[in-house]
């Protein structure tokens, strides 16, 4: 394994701390925001200044965290076996294919829906259900695991196909808890609109 995955190199912890850390943070801080308005007073009061620095927060330690990848990858052995044509030409397809995903999510969604606006009260008319959410329920989490694969095999580090699988797992479990809560608040409003009874989340 060691000749695999070199784990005496200290950036793979670094990464795999990043990995854990940035769905763990946005996950917590939009409870917070949801449940004591937290970053709506930080804002000013102005839950759409709260969002966009969320927003912001999100997104730098999203760069940190991929720049803490890279370079771990850059201090792991290489594999000739994912060097191959047909590693490199799945690499290229997994990569173009989720930042496909995601960024045509981003542009279905804005900036409010993508980075959790719901929490804030900031609510869309309507669930998107075009492209690409008729692919895949979760298009940014699965295509930025397919970058991350992609980018492994494209280098041919083995540690960057362990380090896709920790994101997939931890995206997985953010997800158990994102998907029930979102669709709660948009339940919420529905019964709010019907004038039916509330029910605390």
């Amino acid at each position: 394994m060691d000749s695999l995955v070199d784990f005496s190199q200290p950036t793979i912890y670094f990464a795999v701390a990043a990995i854990i850390f940035n769905p763990t943070f946005w996950n917590t801080a939009a409870r917070a925001e949801y449940h004591n308005k937290t970053l709506t007073k930080l804002a000013g009061g102005n839950a759409l200044y709260g969002c966009y620095g969320l927003a912001i927060t999100i997104f730098a330690l999203g760069l940190i965290r991929d720049a803490l990848y890279e370079r771990a990858l850059r201090q792991q052995p290489s594999n000739d076996l994912l060097l191959s044509f047909v590693s490199q030409g799945l690499a290229a397809v997994l990569v173009a294919s989720g930042n496909i995903l995601v960024l045509s999510s981003m542009w279905a969604l804005g900036i409010t829906g993508t980075y959790l606006g719901d929490y804030f009260g900031i609510l869309m008319d309507d669930m998107v259900t075009g492209f690409p959410f008729n692919v895949t329920d979760a298009p940014m989490y699965y295509g930025s695991a397919m970058s991350f694969l992609g980018t492994a095999l494209w280098y041919g580090k083995p540690a960057g196909i362990l380090l896709t699988a920790l994101v997939f797992v931890v995206y997985k479990i953010a997800l158990t808890f994102e998907d029930p809560f979102t669709a709660e608040i948009y339940a919420k409003r529905e019964r709010e609109q019907k004038g039916l009874p509330k029910k605390q989340i």
